[in-house]
Formats: structure tokens, sequence, C-alpha cells
């Protein structure tokens, strides 16, 4: 199998397509889930790609659905083979935000908000180690090591010669100021970051204290924009045991919006560059 194949990103085009199919039929997911003698969920679950879909499922959903043209049958299967594949990030392992790696992976531009934290994919190796380590301190040294080489390995995306991942940053101030690991790591970090915002495709604003209550005080999300125009932009909230995937058109513009007015809120590119430049400094000391 070739090894551009994006399991994660097949297992949605291929739900999208099942959904459409069933929309069209008339039917509700209870009323194929109660035709194929499965639960409601498992139906749910196809169609958000966030479970594989075996080829015995689409041929099953695809009787359901009264499909008569063997070509369409023929390439939901294909796609079925596709999304059991194993993306990059299966040789770590049990990865618990796997799916939005398969995510990121796939997408074309990215906006995060951090409201405590740089966001990973401008992390130094020991920024990383210390973030993990203090976040999860019953963690494992193997397992610490395991998510910092899977972080280092999605930077690829930033730092790839053709088609780079356009990224566009909004850190809160208190991201920038905690201190994590030590203040030569932040120091290092924050010389990092800087660095890295001088790339033509990432973008990196600070929101200032200064600024008080402001759309993004209820927490990180991140926004995930595709080339191929069959796939819908989600929203990512991260969570402690589970992770919120946002689809809707609705739900996607609303935290478009909210992040417009964070960007309008915080220091422009310059001056948040002299802004982690300063604080910077002060880790020098």
């Amino acid at each position: 199998m070739a090894s551009n194949v994006n399991p994660t990103v097949r297992r949605r085009r291929l739900g999208q397509e099942l959904r459409r199919l069933r929309e069209l039929k008339g039917m509700t997911a209870e009323e194929v889930a109660e035709r194929l003698l499965v639960s409601q969920s498992k139906i749910s679950r196809l169609e958000n790609g966030r479970r594989s879909i075996s080829q015995r499922d689409v041929r099953d959903l695809c009787g359901v659905y009264e499909v008569e043209d063997q070509r369409i049958v023929d390439s939901l299967m294909e796609m079925a083979r596709d999304s059991r594949q194993q993306g990059w990030w299966h040789t770590f392992g049990d990865i618990p935000y796997s799916v939005y790696i398969g995510l990121e992976t796939d997408a074309e531009s990215l906006r995060v908000y951090e409201p405590q934290l740089v966001t990973g994919l401008l992390q130094t190796h020991a920024y990383a180690e210390a973030l993990v380590q203090g976040a999860l301190p019953e963690t494992s040294t193997n397992e610490i090591e395991k998510r910092v080489q899977v972080r280092m390995r999605r930077q690829e995306r930033i730092t790839a010669e053709n088609n780079p991942l356009r990224l566009w940053v909004v850190l809160d101030e208190a991201a920038v100021r905690r201190v994590v690991g030590s203040k030569l790591v932040m120091r290092e970090q924050l010389d990092h970051l800087i660095e890295m915002s001088q790339l033509p495709h990432v973008t990196v604003q600070v929101l200032p204290f200064e600024v008080g209550a402001h759309p993004g005080l209820n927490g990180q999300y991140a926004i995930l924009e595709f080339t191929d125009a069959a796939d819908s932009s989600v929203v990512y909230l991260e969570g402690v045991t589970s992770d919120l995937y946002l689809e809707k058109a609705q739900d996607v513009q609303k935290y478009a919006v909210m992040y417009e007015h964070l960007r309008a809120q915080s220091l422009n590119v310059e001056q948040s560059r002299q802004f982690i430049a300063k604080v910077a400094k002060d880790y020098a000391e």
C-alpha cells in the first residue's frame, strides 16, 4: 500500500459518503441499524470516521441503500481497505490522540489557540519532555520518550520542503511566561519560537494579559482545513480522557469567528516577536 495513504482521512471520507447514501435513501441511522441488526451507535461511528470500516460493513450498507452502480461499490470497498492500513504514528504503539494526528498529517492549514503552553508543533525536544513529565507525573520514562518522539515527527509537516503545513498560532501570554522545565529550557524554547515564526507559512501572535476577557477563555482549540473540497473543516478540542471533534458547518464557523477576534486582539506579528524576545531575555538572567 502506498505510503501516502492516510487511514484517518480515508475513514472520514468513506463515512461522509456512506452518510450521503443513507440520506439519499431517506433513512435514519436507527432504521439502518435495525435492518442490519447492529447498534445505532455503530452506524454513527462508521459515518463520523471514528471507527474502522470493514469491506463487509460497506457491502452490507450498500445493500441496504440499494446501490446499483458497481463502480460506486468498488470505490467504497477500496476506501474501506485503505482505511484499515496503518499510518506512520502506529509504529509508536497506542497513541491517545491518533485520530487527531491523522487529520493533522493531511491538513492544509491549522489555526491554534493555546492558553497555557507552546503548541506541540513548535516545541523543542527539551520543552516537550519537561511538559509531558509535568503533565503526566505517573508516566514511565519510555512512554514519555515515545510521546516526545511522536511530537518531533509531527513537526516534519512544518519543515517539509514541499507543501508544508500552514500554521497560525495565537498564544496567551501565560504560555510564554510559564516556566516549563527550567529557565534555560524556556530561553531555548522562546528563541525557537521566534525562529519558527520567521518561516513564511508560520504565524505566531501573543495575546497579552492586558486584553482582559476574550473569546478564548473557554480553553484550547484548533481548526483544521483540508485541500480536498470533500473534506470539511474540523474543530479539535483536546480533553483529559477523550477528545471532541466538531464538523458541523455552524460549529466550525462559530470557532472561526472566535479565532478572528483572538487574532485581532493579539499583538501583531512583529510586536509578538519583540514580546517573546523580551521574555526570553528575562530567562537568561
